[in-house]
């Protein structure tokens, strides 16, 4: 399908694969899409900055890759700084078209229904777009998908009018007349109230007079104060809604002369905030901010995972003043006819952008699509290259943060790897990790990519509740299988995985490794290499000061299972590892929080006793400073004590063996997929025996018994 991306100043169309139906989305078949005029060509702008001015726009952005070149390197930061720049940005949030197919749990919405639907993450410029269902609202039938394509627009000038709280006969003042100060004079001339209106570009007066306002206010016409007092009869504005774009703080002083005393100001423009005392202090003036469609922007539980507020607590949401928005389109209450928006078709998107540009650019943008394009969610970018000199032909699954900047610049440098598939939930994400590590297949579909005969095994990176599922797909597709850690969030998961070998003991089976890599790291194993002849068990004690993750976070929800499920796993491995013996008892003890900005499944001490007479405990918490050192272990054992200070040095007390250290931290990420493509090639021992990873799951499962609710003191 066709996508509209933003890179480097330029609008430009590119082939993406389709995405795939989730839990609670609905699929859009997309008629038509608004371009956000302020948003998206600030955001075009932004692009063609060079890289050192936009570091000076974002220094937060500078401190990111400044800790980046100090634990991976400078080489290794300008390839991923490079990678993201000449990727480009999916852009859109606001389109109309209709609905392809449904989620099993999405209810009143079918097959062939018009509607609209927004969001940044969601409603693309694209041919087909994936969209939670609270972002989602029907069309009514009198409203053409072109007009309805605004929704996101409309429905932010709405909660704008909202914010603003406009009585009966009341007087407002728009400042700025692009499209979403179009919309409010309508909206607020359908709340009954007197509108003045004022922008530099007299034609945009002009247009709002047109559409109810009852007056205008221009800077060339006079003080522009003394002209509101004027038509308010001396009184001044009882509110003021700025919808303007600019960076100079002048518009918001303007707002606050021009109210009346207790008036109140709303912005939802993106203008200068430096404000004067004097300005409002004295009015005793409400200022209000308004924060794009309404309640439920930017709460995750709301937008991605389908929870609704109730109607009786909070009135307007986000669908509901989208809804809404199209209602004032059916009724003519708010029209778009005299905007007269230009309708380019999307393979001119970038003709569309450029027109935007100028001096006498439209109101309002729309890009229209073929009624009958491209669903595919599988893209061949480049012919399937056979295997050659033995590599093991990969295909990664889950191009995130983590696959993109750990595994992928790994692989890319492998001699042991032949890069042949990526697959990604969203095609625009999947298309761009391609480009940038040259890999042929590009797909949103994981049954695709098991069916594919040219692929010998999966790298599984995605969500943590996926893990599982997705492990044992590929496992009964024949194609080994690398998955991040956990393994599973279940004992049923971890069962279901043991019983596969289980059943196939007698017989060559698919490879698994579970990706607890600190086992693998140098570190890791000369402490093996030093203990393994003990004459007496060890005393472990392991110390994450792990960093505050806020509990909205995913990794604290259904999908990450948690911070002892989802990273604490790794040490229960190390600790097997270096024990190299089976679990006999598992406790923990967990703080209870006072308050509910720390959570006791991330502030615990965990304690295993082995087979063999070792005891190991795993300090974990959410409480430290993030300026000290993360990870820390302490091994005692034959007199001796060994050291691992956070995976760059390991000291040994009590014996004259020289220490380890490397110049950077080595978590033995890389050794790790060195390992999984040897034992595929060369056969033997697996990297980690699945006794080994079914134990590591097993101990985290226990620990997250002991740090369930019930057992919370």
């Amino acid at each position: 399908m066709k996508q509209v991306f933003i890179k480097q100043g330029q609008a430009v169309v590119e082939d993406v694969p389709a995405p795939g139906i989730e839990d609670g989305t609905v699929l859009i078949r997309v008629h038509h899409s608004c371009i956000s005029i302020g948003t998206e060509m600030s955001g075009l702008r932004g692009t063609a900055d060079p890289l050192w001015l936009r570091a000076l726009k974002d220094p937060r952005k500078v401190v990111k890759a400044a800790r980046m070149v100090a634990s991976k390197g400078l080489g290794y930061t300008r390839d991923v700084v490079e990678g993201t720049t000449l990727a480009g940005a999916p852009t859109g949030y606001t389109a109309a078209g209709s609905v392809l197919q449904v989620a099993a749990d999405v209810q009143g919405i079918q097959p062939g229904d018009r509607v609209a639907c927004a969001g940044a993450q969601y409603a693309h410029h694209a041919e087909i777009v994936r969209v939670p269902v609270n972002l989602v609202v029907p069309i009514p039938e009198n409203v053409a998908t072109s007009a309805a394509s605004s929704v996101a627009l409309g429905a932010i000038a709405l909660q704008g009018v909202r914010r603003a709280a406009p009585t009966l006969g009341e007087s407002f003042v728009v400042i700025g007349l692009g499209l979403l100060g179009q919309l409010t004079v309508q909206m607020l001339k359908a709340n009954g109230c007197r509108v003045i209106a004022t922008d530099l570009a007299r034609e945009r007066v002009a247009l709002a007079l047109q559409l109810g306002a009852d007056a205008s206010v221009h800077p060339d016409d006079g003080d522009s104060l003394d002209q509101v007092m004027r038509v308010t009869d001396g009184i001044g504005a009882d509110g003021v809604i700025i919808t303007a774009a600019t960076p100079s703080d002048e518009v918001m002083s303007s707002a606050f002369k021009m109210c009346r005393r207790k008036g109140r100001v709303v912005l939802v423009g993106d203008v200068g905030l430096h404000l004067n005392r004097a300005d409002f202090y004295a009015k005793e003036l409400d200022f209000f901010i308004s924060t794009s469609y309404g309640p439920g922007r930017y709460d995750n539980r709301y937008e991605e995972q389908g929870y609704d507020y109730p109607a009786a607590y909070v009135r307007w949401t986000e669908n509901r003043n989208m809804s809404e928005y199209l209602r004032l389109l059916s009724e003519g209450r708010v029209r778009l006819e005299p905007l007269q928006a230009r309708i380019f078709p999307v393979e001119k998107a970038g003709e569309a952008y450029d027109a935007l540009k100028g001096a006498d650019r439209p109101l309002m943008a729309i890009l229209s699509y073929p009624p009958e394009g491209s669903a595919a969610r599988s893209l061949l970018r480049s012919p399937m290259l056979p295997a050659s000199a033995g590599r093991v032909r990969l295909a990664i699954i889950g191009a995130g943060d983590f696959a993109k900047g750990m595994h992928l610049p790994n692989l890319k440098v492998s001699q042991r790897y032949q890069l042949a598939a990526v697959m990604s939930r969203t095609g625009h994400n999947a298309a761009n990790t391609a480009k940038t590590y040259n890999i042929p297949l590009v797909s949103t579909d994981y049954a695709e990519i098991l069916q594919n005969a040219d692929i010998d095994a999966v790298l599984i990176a995605t969500r943590h509740n996926l893990h599982a599922a997705m492990t044992l797909q590929a496992l009964h597709a024949g194609k080994h299988a690398l998955v991040e850690k956990p393994l599973g969030l279940t004992d049923d998961e971890i069962r279901a995985v043991e019983a596969f070998y289980a059943q196939r003991a007698d017989q060559k089976s698919p490879l698994l490794l579970t990706g607890f890599n600190r086992r693998f790291s140098p570190f890791a194993q000369r402490l093996r290499e030093l203990t393994a002849a003990r004459s007496n068990p060890m005393i472990l004690n392991y110390r994450m000061n792990a960093g505050y993750i806020p509990l909205t976070h995913w990794t604290h929800s259904a999908e990450g299972g948690g911070r002892n499920l989802g990273e604490a796993c790794h040490i229960y491995d190390l600790f097997t590892f270096l024990t190299d013996s089976a679990i006999t008892r598992v406790h923990a003890q967990h703080i209870t929080p006072r308050s509910g900005y720390y959570s006791a499944q991330d502030n615990f001490v965990a304690t295993m006793t082995f087979a063999d007479g070792s005891v190991a405990t795993l300090t974990y918490t959410a409480l430290g400073a993030k300026a000290y050192p993360k990870e820390q272990m302490e091994v005692f054992c034959d007199g001796k004590v060994y050291i691992l200070h956070d995976y760059h040095r390991l000291e040994i007390v009590g014996a004259k063996t020289p220490a380890l250290e490397t110049a950077q931290p080595d978590k033995g990420h890389k050794t790790e997929i060195e390992a999984f493509a040897r034992a595929i090639q060369e056969g033997g021992d697996w990297p980690i025996a699945l006794w080994q990873q079914l134990q590591a799951s097993d101990i985290a499962l226990a620990v997250e018994r002991h740090l369930s609710p019930e057992n919370q003191a």
